[in-house]
């Protein structure tokens, strides 16, 4: 009978440790490799601790459908070679969904990913043309591209000047790189269209020495200034415009302008810049109050505290908010076990998605992995980012015909 009860109890803690293995084993991993060390540094601090803890948030509310979230992160310093390798060995402790935030590092995986079927998120960075899920499909922008930027850009200024803008004049000025000369064709195009003289004014990477290309902006008298770099670029930008006399209102960047940069500027000094959003900054909506208030309230935060909300912060919540809900749509929907293929699926059903008032409204479908190019206008107050106008997206016959070229050219050629 002793012999019975032990055989019992040693079957029982073999069946608990086969439950606990099992529970274990329900987790969904991402591969979070990223530059912590060289380029993105402007950014990646608060995206990845955003990102982090979102799924800190979800984990804590008890996963989704049986799975809880675990990142694997780690650093590239931006070098293609090195991204690689993290993809490889990320993918074999069972990775299905990857974000590099850093272009050079994603285009390099690009071929990998689509080979193996995984899902790549690009949000912000990478190629525009990953709009086209039919020619990459597993690849998702989720968030509005630079030629959808542009776009937005220009649909804000034409409505500011009343509805048109023969004889204006619109400046474009750059970081020297292909990320500054990326909206180059949408600006010309619609140039043509809507009547406008465009000019764009590189100037050297990494951007800290500008003096020369604003005195040839300066000759040419724009009306609107477009700003397009990142980084330490982009406060000495604003400061070189303001200098030359240029308006504040009428300076207009590209999304990457942050809390951070108006304080180098001069809070007050800078107050009426614009910017492109594509996420709400500040601590008001709905996921980062519960961030707050459930992640950093357990001491369960990934970082500095004083980050939650802002701009970069934020996107980094949208990104991951985005991923969850198209893998909580797969299991809902097609069951376990979790694939890459589900997920994908899972992405492109979603419809009218805004992460609980923290994005716009984004529709993913197969043929569109950008979920529609919305965004919108925010202006700098003297202490924080200020909504000017709704959401929208604008002039999608360019954007799509750019889309379309460039990824024929990458169907033909493979870059």
């Amino acid at each position: 009978m002793q012999a019975l009860t032990v055989l019992a109890t040693v079957f029982t803690a073999a069946a608990l440790l086969a439950t606990d293995a099992l529970a274990q084993a329900k987790v969904v991993h991402l591969g979070l490799i990223q530059d912590f060390t060289r380029v993105y540094t402007f950014v990646t601090e608060e995206y990845n601790q955003g990102e982090q803890d979102y799924l800190e948030l979800v984990n804590l509310s008890g996963g989704v459908g049986g799975y809880t979230f675990e990142a694997l992160v780690t650093d590239t310093g931006n070098e293609p070679q090195r991204g690689i390798e993290a993809y490889e060995r990320f993918k074999r402790e069972g990775a299905l969904v990857f974000d590099f935030l850093s272009t050079p590092v994603s285009r390099a995986n690009v071929p990998r990913i689509l080979k193996d079927g995984n899902v790549l998120i690009t949000v912000l960075h990478g190629r525009s043309d990953a709009t086209d899920g039919t020619t990459f499909p597993t690849i998702f922008p989720i968030m509005a591209t630079y030629w959808s930027q542009a776009t937005v850009v220009t649909k804000y200024v034409l409505d500011q000047e009343g509805g048109s803008l023969q004889g204006k004049k619109v400046a474009l000025v750059h970081i020297d790189s292909p990320f500054g000369r990326e909206p180059i064709p949408v600006f010309e195009t619609l140039a043509g269209r809507l009547g406008f003289q465009f000019q764009d004014f590189p100037y050297p990477s990494p951007g800290t020495e500008q003096s020369a290309t604003w005195t040839q902006v300066r000759r040419f008298r724009p009306d609107w200034v477009v700003l397009w770099g990142a980084g330490g670029g982009q406060p000495v930008a604003v400061r070189e415009a303001i200098r030359n006399g240029i308006r504040t209102d009428r300076i207009v960047s590209v999304v990457w302008l942050a809390e951070k940069d108006m304080q180098v500027v001069g809070a007050q000094q800078a107050r009426g810049v614009l910017r492109f959003e594509a996420a709400a900054a500040g601590t008001e909506p709905v996921l980062v109050r519960d961030i707050l208030e459930k992640v950093y309230g357990a001491g369960r935060g990934h970082g500095d505290r004083a980050n939650v909300g802002s701009t970069y912060y934020n996107i980094g919540v949208g990104a991951m908010a985005t991923v969850v809900e198209g893998i909580r749509i797969a299991l809902q929907r097609w069951g376990e076990p979790l694939t890459a293929e589900k997920i994908k699926t899972g992405l492109e059903s979603l419809q009218g998605f805004d992460a609980e008032g923290l994005m716009p409204p984004i529709a993913i479908t197969s043929e569109d992995h950008e979920g529609g190019g919305v965004g919108r206008i925010s202006q700098w107050d003297g202490s924080r980012w200020v909504p000017r106008t709704d959401w929208y997206g604008a002039y999608r016959d360019i954007v799509w015909n750019l889309v379309r070229e460039s990824a024929a050219q990458f169907r033909a050629t493979g870059e």
